[in-house]
């Protein structure tokens, strides 16, 4: 196949690679099959426990709706990989908090190198397992309790060792993955969770339309969440590229004359979790009021919900909690002090800007102003989807938020990016043979 060398692979030269090169073929079919078992493990069920029963009494509950969003359903099921990756993620998100905070941590993702990187991985994979136990064991204590048919110490240890076990093992499934298949694997784990929903809301969504109903709510709904999809392939992919100049330097009796480059800093640098952050923030009050029954968390857990009394206090306190969520985590993902003193060991300045303290606060001010833009994109984001339902009160979609929405599209756009380097490098692989 003839190929332009200098250019990104074509649609048709990157599937003729998926079906030809055998290589990736084994990655995507090893991908697929991995995903079809993690699907599957979800309709196990765990023994001894009334599931109908626990469907219907959960059917409203948010938090549960919102956990569902990680797990495919996993929770309101109860299957043996009802956790799925969620206690995973949880550690992931937990150590890169404490690597901010804790200079033992700090100095083995920066100083250390791969055999650093691989010693906070099995950190992570400790903590996960923690996390999972203690999960499990809440499930059971508290969710599961009156729906079993023999609750005791016995069920207690069952259900814990059943969803520990599962999701240790749907862990390693998106390690594997990660490793001989195609994609980040906890992230398509994630993304097979979501898109595992979508069959039943367009089912619902054409049977309201094709029953004579709110056609037009339809039709606005469908619109409004191609613009949303649209929207955030633009600002995912979009970086501010700030650039640099390397200075000259001799080496040997060769002189290397100035490089210019850039800096690319990117619009939206924490990408999903400042919304699931500010989500998971939001249905604390819920949760804490189901379990306590206290009357005030219940009166505050309404005022924060899309549907009570005050649907603009929730809208304000979701949009500020975005724009908190976003700093915070801009600040963990980009320290300008750090760039600024690799930048002058390097030789490399900044246009028009000093080395040194200049350019760190030259950074830093706009990595705040693209920190700024992306928190209220992603507030649009978060906001739309209920203003839409609201207008039009087409209901069908009301698992897929802004949340899901922006996982769908990353992991998307990361796969593909991975696909594309693998053909790239079958490509230059093949001018090498000729």
């Amino acid at each position: 196949m003839d190929v332009a060398r200098g250019k990104n692979p074509s649609a048709q030269e990157t599937f003729a690679q998926m079906a030809q090169a055998a290589g990736l073929r084994g990655r995507i079919l090893v991908t697929i099959g991995i995903l079809v078992l993690c699907r599957f493990g979800i309709f196990i069920p765990i023994p001894g426990i009334d599931r109908q029963a626990f469907a219907q009494s959960i059917a409203n509950n948010p938090v549960v709706s919102f956990l569902d969003i990680f797990s495919g359903g996993g929770l309101s099921t109860l299957g043996i990989f009802a956790l799925g990756i969620l206690p995973f993620i949880n550690a992931s998100i937990i150590i890169q908090l404490l690597t901010a905070s804790i200079p033992a941590l700090e100095r083995l993702q920066k100083e250390e190198g791969e055999a650093g990187r691989r010693k906070i991985s099995q950190i992570t994979r400790y903590v996960a397992l923690g996390w999972a136990v203690v999960q499990s064991v809440a499930i059971s204590l508290i969710w599961v309790r009156p729906f079993a048919y023999e609750w005791g110490l016995l069920f207690i240890l069952s259900t814990a060792l059943a969803l520990t076990a599962g999701s240790m093992f749907v862990m390693w499934l998106g390690e594997l993955i990660t490793e001989r298949g195609v994609g980040n694997g906890p992230s398509l784990l994630i993304f097979v969770s979501i898109v595992s929903g979508l069959p039943v809301s367009i089912g619902k969504t054409l049977e309201l339309a094709q029953g004579g109903g709110n056609v037009g709510g339809v039709v606005v709904l469908l619109l409004a969440f191609l613009a949303m999809v649209v929207g955030i392939v633009f600002v995912q992919e979009g970086i501010r590229r700030i650039p640099i100049i390397s200075a000259r330097r001799q080496v040997g009796r060769r002189m290397y004359r100035e490089q210019t480059n850039y800096l690319p800093l990117r619009l939206n640098q924490g990408g999903v979790m400042p919304i699931i952050f500010a989500s998971a923030f939001l249905i604390l009050p819920a949760s804490l009021a189901q379990f306590t029954a206290n009357p005030i968390l219940q009166q505050v857990a309404a005022y924060l919900s899309p549907s009570g009394p005050a649907p603009w206090a929730y809208v304000i306190f979701y949009l500020i909690l975005i724009l908190a969520f976003s700093y915070f985590y801009a600040t963990l993902i980009f320290n300008p002090v750090d760039v600024a003193q690799n930048l002058k060991k390097m030789g490399a300045s900044i246009p028009g800007i000093r080395p040194g303290k200049a350019t760190s606060e030259y950074l830093e001010r706009v990595s705040n102003r693209l920190t700024l833009l992306g928190a209220l994109f992603l507030g649009l984001v978060a906001i739309l989807p209920t203003v839409v339902e609201g207008a039009t009160r087409v209901t069908t979609f009301r698992g897929l938020g802004a949340t899901s929405l922006l996982i769908l599209v990353g992991v998307a756009i990361d796969t593909a990016k991975q696909i594309q380097t693998y053909v790239i490098s079958q490509r230059y692989e093949g001018m090498v043979k000729q």
